[in-house]
Parts: C-alpha cells; sequence; structure tokens
C-alpha cells in the first residue's frame, strides 16, 4: 500500500474514532442531566394550569341524528368521565377536561400530558375515546410498559371509572 492510503485509512480511523466519543459523551450528559421539560401551559395562560398540563381544543364533532326516544338531548351518556386527573407522580393534582380529543402521555414536549419521569418513554401512552363514547387506553411501545390496574397493557383497553393507570411514578385516575 501506498503512504497516502495508509495516511487517508489512519486520518479516518481518527475522525470515526472521534465521532464516537462524541458520541458517548453525549448519551452521558443526557443520562446525567435527563431532557428539559419546559412549561408550556403556564406561560400562555397566565399560569393558571399545573406544569405539564395543555389543553387542546376539542376537533369539531359531526352532527348527529336525533334518536327518537331520548327527546333531542344530546349529553354523554350518564356515569361517563369528565376528567383525567393526575393522582401520583409529579404532577399530582394536574386535571384535563375530557372533551373527546386523543390525550397523549409521555415525555416530548408536544404531549398533552408532559410526564417529567425516568420511567417513561417520549411518546408512552395515549387515551382516546371509542364510537361508544367508552375511553380507551394504549400503550405506544414504551420501554417500561404502561399499567391498567396492575395488569400490564398488551392492546388497547377500556378504562373503567376510577382504575390507575400508571406509567412510571405516575398515576392517571378518569373521574366523573
Amino acid at each position: 500500500m501506498s503512504e497516502l492510503t495508509l495516511t487517508v485509512m489512519r486520518l479516518g480511523f481518527l475522525a470515526v474514532l472521534w465521532l464516537f466519543v462524541i458520541v458517548a459523551v453525549q448519551v452521558i450528559r443526557s443520562d446525567l442531566f435527563g431532557t428539559r421539560v419546559t412549561q408550556r401551559g403556564a406561560a400562555r395562560r397566565g399560569g393558571q394550569e399545573p406544569r405539564g398540563a395543555q389543553r387542546q381544543a376539542a376537533p369539531p364533532q359531526p352532527q348527529r341524528r336525533q334518536e327518537s326516544g331520548r327527546g333531542g338531548n344530546n349529553r354523554q351518556r350518564r356515569g361517563a368521565p369528565t376528567k383525567l386527573v393526575v393522582s401520583e407522580g409529579t404532577l399530582t393534582g394536574t386535571t384535563v377536561a375530557l372533551q373527546g380529543q386523543t390525550i397523549t402521555l409521555g415525555r416530548a414536549h408536544d404531549s398533552t400530558i408532559v410526564l417529567d419521569d425516568d420511567y417513561a418513554s417520549s411518546r408512552h401512552a395515549r387515551i382516546y375515546p371509542d364510537r361508544d363514547g367508552q375511553w380507551i387506553v394504549e400503550d405506544l411501545g414504551s420501554t417500561n410498559g404502561t399499567y391498567l390496574d396492575r395488569t400490564r397493557l398488551t392492546t388497547p383497553t377500556p378504562i373503567p371509572l376510577g382504575a390507575p393507570i400508571r406509567i412510571g411514578k405516575t398515576v392517571i385516575e378518569l373521574r366523573k
């Protein structure tokens, strides 16, 4: 081999080695200091909501035909949950009104409820209504799992009223 080829190979190897060192330092830094969680709701609403809570406008609902026998009453079914409450964890006391929209949970900044929890994934789980008005929880392929009343979720599962949903150290419940 020529001297030029050996020099180019040595420089390439040195560049790859430094790239590895830089990536390793970034990983160690993020493990030590974690990801930055910003307060989104407080600055926009004058500090009215707890940290990490965000309410999204409900998407426009299609007009439903009035069925005979209901008297034109378009309210939610009786006993249906109206809010999502964080009962344990760093966001204890946070409440999100259930208005028919999908609620996302995780460490990502665009989640409905941003979890500052080492055991939560960026896109950890979602809670959404089905056609019957029942709320469903679904794990989005998280590393540490989502638990509904001590059972690890593997498929989208209906949420009973008051049943604890555990994501790391955070516990969430549906309430009236």
